[in-house]
């Protein structure tokens, strides 16, 4: 960029004086200036003039830097407003874009099946329940294998009575692994049930939830968790196949009345399992099958005590 001229305010010397300035120089003698007759001598420069023009100089210098960083701020704020005015606007969201990415999602993600999240659910609540008793030989061992469900979290347990009638201890495994021991708190021999009260609980125990009958209907889905023949915790699922169903054991010597009837698969070891809905929430708990041969093996109908009358044998208020 061509920089401007700079002029100095200092005053031009007159033309006598550059001619006896020539002279002396010529001569080799310093000029003396003289005085022209009738007039006085002109005076020097003072010192107060000498800084007054090296004030002008240097300010009419700094002005001139000034009046240039003016000018770049200017064409900078000027140029960033225009690329902002031609960039484009961003478009508000609607109901119908918000629509359009959840079907996105749930086209795209895998979700987790009812009975899946029904397992993940009741799980916690699961514990596998065994009775133990002395042989012929005076050593303990298994005497019956079967399923229990928390309804408190301070280690209440509902299970089906002849699945601990006659055991000398009961051993209860959580589902985190906790083993300890149980008593019997409670029964109601009508519904075999029996209600325990474990000895030692985990610090996490987690309570199922109860959840009424009276709007179960044929049809519904349910799942029956337990340890069928000591296997599990294990998973089936099917459908409630009718209600106020009666059911009378092998031997003969036990009715019971209002059951739920499932076609979930239930073995030996479900006994005193939950059966839950889809929601993870406790219909009922798994009492016996129907062996029309005596195989003691699932043809495809089960038995559960309706939730109302487990809670009852646990002191609880019907719903």
């Amino acid at each position: 960029m061509r920089r401007p001229a700079l002029y100095s305010s200092s005053v031009r010397p007159a033309p006598a004086r550059q001619e006896v300035d020539a002279a002396s120089h010529a001569t080799g003698f310093a000029a003396v200036p003289v005085a022209q007759p009738g007039t006085a001598p002109a005076p020097g420069p003072t010192r107060f003039s000498r800084h007054w023009s090296r004030l002008r100089k240097q300010v009419s210098f700094h002005n001139i830097y000034l009046l240039w960083a003016l000018a770049g701020l200017l064409a900078l704020m000027l140029g960033s407003s225009v690329l902002l005015s031609m960039q484009p606007s961003q478009r508000k969201l609607t109901q119908a874009d918000i629509h359009a990415a959840v079907l996105k999602t749930l086209e795209t993600t895998v979700l987790p099946s009812a009975a899946a999240k029904a397992y993940e659910t009741i799980l916690p609540s699961v514990v596998r329940v065994v009775g133990l008793g002395k042989d012929k030989d005076g050593k303990e061992g298994e005497r019956s294998v079967g399923t229990g469900v928390v309804i408190v979290d301070k280690g209440i347990i509902l299970t089906n009575l002849h699945v601990v009638r006659g055991a000398e201890t009961i051993r209860i495994t959580f589902a985190d692994g906790l083993e300890t021991t149980a008593i019997i708190t409670g029964a109601q021999p009508e519904n075999d049930l029996a209600v325990l009260q474990a000895q030692k609980i985990p610090d996490d125990m987690i309570a199922a939830t109860m959840r009424s009958t009276a709007d179960l209907r044929p049809g519904d889905q349910v799942m029956a968790v337990g340890f069928p023949f000591g296997i599990g915790p294990s998973a089936s699922s099917g459908i409630v196949s009718g209600l106020k169903r009666n059911f009378r054991s092998p031997e003969g010597q036990q009715e019971m009345t209002n059951l739920i009837q499932f076609d979930a698969a239930a073995n030996p070891g479900n006994s005193g399992g939950p059966l839950v809905t889809m929601d993870g929430e406790v219909v009922g708990i798994v009492t016996a099958i129907y062996n029309p041969n005596q195989q003691r093996t699932f043809v495809g109908i089960g038995f559960a005590v309706p939730i109302e009358n487990a809670a009852s044998a646990a002191g609880m208020p019907p719903f």
